[in-house]
């Protein structure tokens, strides 16, 4: 590992075993295995962390049964398409939207190992580190530190130090990468690509041109679709909130909690489609040295076929025709698909914890949840050329 990386790359496999030893000490993970896996036998577990000597062996091992379990208790299965278009001897940037903090990466890792393939490296924010220990378990996981929340000068540092290391991940060290198209989820699910993740990727890699320095990442845009969003009550609950105080900012206690209801609760069927890389597109931009319209350009080509790439189920088909006013999706869900997720929605909308809610402000929240739910086919339908009316 190059010392430079050493802070914000996953813990080298040589000091793994130490640091394997300091975690399993951790109260805060043996309260989450329990609220994971409640009768797992601690001691058990603990012999077998202690007897891993790598990450690999870590995600093979414990990953792999945590992860299998999770979509056996919270999914009606995790499904893929496009994974033909990858392989163990070519390394790839995977550039995904963003809906589940943890589990995108995480259920794209367990599609890869399933194929055969070995998970990536997961690039994620320092703002959901809460704790020390849950540092440790996401640099033995093959966690990348994104630092967040810092000065100009800090900000170009820490840009310039993450794209480097991503280059070198890719190139030197043979492992791919997962990293999600914008900072954050996209709490509509109106999926866009953030001009500054293309700029950052952009401040390494050989070339003269923004196009030529993102050419060796091998970029695949990869669409990630879940039949339900198990966070939507609590995305709804914030737009509640701004609405109420525009300067309202989320605490730690509720990134905690949006990660434990994302990974604990219903999502329903769980579908990623890989791409294809987008270096013929990149291939083509070699000679522009307008900056600003290759940022534009390339960020068109992932949005493009991130939306594409969506698996659309009824609950997105019916949100879309209620907005719309349309039945232009009729013959896409039934009656009891309509009546499945009236039901669905008003639950959710049951559980938000905001105080004083007024039956306006309860039907703004309900028009957000079903914006969230038709976006992906809005977005999917102008990616078609099928203009969303």
């Amino acid at each position: 590992m190059k010392e430079e990386f050493r802070d914000i790359a996953p813990y080298d496999d040589s000091d793994f075993k130490s640091y394997m030893a300091r975690l399993v000490k951790e109260p805060g993970l043996e309260n989450a295995i329990s609220y994971i896996m409640p009768g797992a036998d601690r001691k058990q577990l603990t012999d077998l962390l202690l007897s891993l000597n790598s990450k690999a062996e870590f995600q093979q091992k414990v990953m792999l049964t945590i992860l299998s379990l999770i979509e056996q208790k919270t999914t009606s299965g995790v499904t893929e398409s496009g994974m033909d278009r990858l392989s163990p001897d070519r390394n790839v940037l995977f550039i995904t939207n963003h809906r589940d903090i943890v589990l995108d990466a995480s259920f794209l890792g367990l599609a890869l190992i399933r194929h055969s393939l070995p998970a990536q490296e997961v690039a994620l924010g320092d703002n959901l580190l809460i704790y020390d220990w849950i540092e440790d378990l996401v640099r033995l996981n093959k966690g990348i530190i994104v630092k967040r929340n810092l000065r100009l000068t800090k900000a170009l540092e820490a840009a310039r130090q993450l794209s480097g290391y991503i280059h070198y991940c890719i190139a030197e060290k043979h492992e791919s990468v997962w990293i999600a198209q914008r900072e954050g989820r996209a709490k509509d699910s109106n999926d866009v690509t953030q001009e500054s993740v293309i700029k950052m990727l952009a401040l390494s890699g050989p070339g003269d041109t923004l196009a030529a320095r993102l050419l060796p990442l091998n970029i695949t845009p990869t669409a990630i679709s879940y039949e339900y969003d198990p966070n939507d009550y609590l995305k709804a609950s914030e737009f509640l909130q701004r609405r109420r105080d525009p300067e309202f900012k989320k605490s730690q206690r509720d990134d905690l909690k949006s990660m434990e209801t994302g990974i604990l609760n219903f999502k329903g069927r769980v579908h990623f489609s890989v791409g294809s890389d987008i270096n013929a597109e990149l291939a083509a931009m070699l000679d522009v040295t307008d900056k600003v319209e290759a940022v534009r350009r390339i960020c068109a080509v992932i949005d493009r076929q991130i939306h594409l790439g969506y698996r659309i189920y009824p609950n997105n088909y019916i949100a879309y025709d209620r907005l719309e006013g349309s039945d232009r999706f009729a013959s896409e869900y039934s009656r009891e698909d309509v009546e499945h997720f009236d039901a669905y929605l008003q639950g959710q909308l049951d559980k938000v914890e905001v105080a004083d809610v007024t039956a306006e402000e309860r039907g703004l929240m309900l028009r957000d949840m079903l914006e969230m739910y038709a976006n992906p086919l809005r977005n999917q339908l102008i990616a078609k050329g099928e203009q969303a009316r």
